[in-house]
């Protein structure tokens, strides 16, 4: 009997991928279906469909669930749900599709059919319906924020129904063995004995501040799930293939062996802040582990959500909402009195001997060609880091 933590919904993990003997029949039979593009966004959720990370969604909201969503954090069905996992077409398109008449998946950029969809529902989204997801998911339609450009830039209806993966294209095998189905990770965390585990979420290389929240995670749990984000990033991001490179030279250097796990996950970000933070914790669920790591400005972009606004989220959700927590962790940074990394709660000394760290902080000092002190950084990670920046 696992010890893990169960997948979101209490039952048994429900990735959408049929299985492989049955695909080719099915490929050929999408190619005469009526084809809907997908955005990087939807082509993303379906991935995660693919995989089971979406437990238990059967495929993209409805309206009633889309709503529920937005304003509650709610499915129609009363399961809680942090953000709206929507596919949306024109209008010309959603009205040449007959009720329950199954349509083509198709990532945009490529034209690779990537699933089939029994469409259940169509609903129009206009712009006050649009702003109002903005509104509660992102609380701001202010277009300068990522999420809500991206929302605000959706089609004009949405498509409900339930998917059935086909085919996943290159990105399993491109990311090769960092690429773990939450069947594999609970299989992996079970191997080693673990029961709990932290999950740290990232997108960018790990500096000292990510390291000390990891290395307090493992002193709390069993071990430190790191999982990256694979999916499609912003302009500047450091790509997938750098970022292991760095975090695996961290933790072979700096973390003792078998404490920890790196992997990755298809999603792509909404910069949702503290609604992202529910959303990471629920995936996290799925994937076998107890708690997600909440540090400073969980998955935020510019000043739209406070330091800690991810962190108080997790105090307002309702009893069985979630089985994972947040591990919640203060503003991390070096003392040169202490001489280590500390937090507001470990250390005592005042902010002229605190040397603050940030991801963005970091990749601007990089650009610019500056050195990376060891207080900042490690120098393994740093060396790849510059390499990576030498060859723009």
């Amino acid at each position: 009997m696992s010890k893990l933590v169960p997948p979101h919904g209490g039952g048994e993990l429900m990735p959408l991928l049929l299985p492989e003997v049955e695909r080719a029949t099915e490929v050929a039979r999408a190619k005469n279906l009526k084809q809907v593009p997908m955005s990087s966004k939807e082509t993303s959720d379906v991935l995660m469909f693919a995989m089971g990370a979406y437990t238990p969604l059967e495929g993209f909201m409805n309206k009633a669930d889309w709503k529920g969503v937005c304003a509650d954090m709610k499915m129609a069905s009363g399961l809680f749900w942090p953000i709206p996992i929507t596919l949306s077409a024109d209008k010309a398109l959603a009205d040449s599709i007959g009720e329950e008449e199954e349509v083509a998946l198709v990532e945009e950029e490529t034209g690779l059919i990537m699933a089939i969809m029994q469409v259940s529902e169509k609903y129009e989204m206009t712009a006050e319906d649009k702003a109002f997801e903005c509104q509660h998911v992102y609380t701001t339609t202010d277009g300068e924020h990522p999420g809500v450009q991206k929302v605000m830039g959706q089609k004009d209806v949405n498509l409900a129904g339930r998917v059935m993966v086909i085919d996943e294209g290159e990105f399993p095998s491109l990311h090769g063995d960092l690429y773990l189905r939450p069947a594999e990770s609970r299989a992996a965390f079970a191997e080693k004995g673990w029961s709990k585990v932290a999950a740290f979420q990232t997108r960018n290389p790990m500096h000292r501040s990510h390291e000390h929240l990891a290395k307090i995670a493992v002193e709390v749990t069993d071990g430190v799930f790191i999982h990256q984000v694979l999916g499609k990033l912003k302009a500047g991001d450091i790509p997938a293939e750098t970022r292991t490179k760095a975090i695996q030279a961290m933790i072979d250097n700096y973390f003792v062996p078998g404490t920890v796990i790196q992997a990755g996950y298809p999603i792509e970000m909404r910069y949702a802040g503290p609604r992202e933070a529910l959303i990471h914790a629920l995936i996290r669920q799925n994937f076998g582990c107890s708690h997600l790591i909440v540090g400073r400005d969980h998955a935020g972009v510019g000043d739209y959500y406070g330091p800690f606004d991810a962190q108080h989220i997790f105090d307002n959700l309702w009893d069985g909402a979630l089985v994972t927590g947040a591990l919640k962790i203060d503003i991390t940074f070096y003392c040169s009195k202490c001489m280590g990394m500390a937090t507001a709660k470990t250390c005592p000394h005042d902010k002229e001997h605190h040397v603050s760290i940030s991801g963005t902080k970091q990749r601007e000092m990089l650009a610019a060609g500056q050195d990376i002190p060891p207080e900042f950084s490690r120098p393994e990670v740093v060396k790849i880091l510059q390499e990576y920046y030498a060859s723009l």
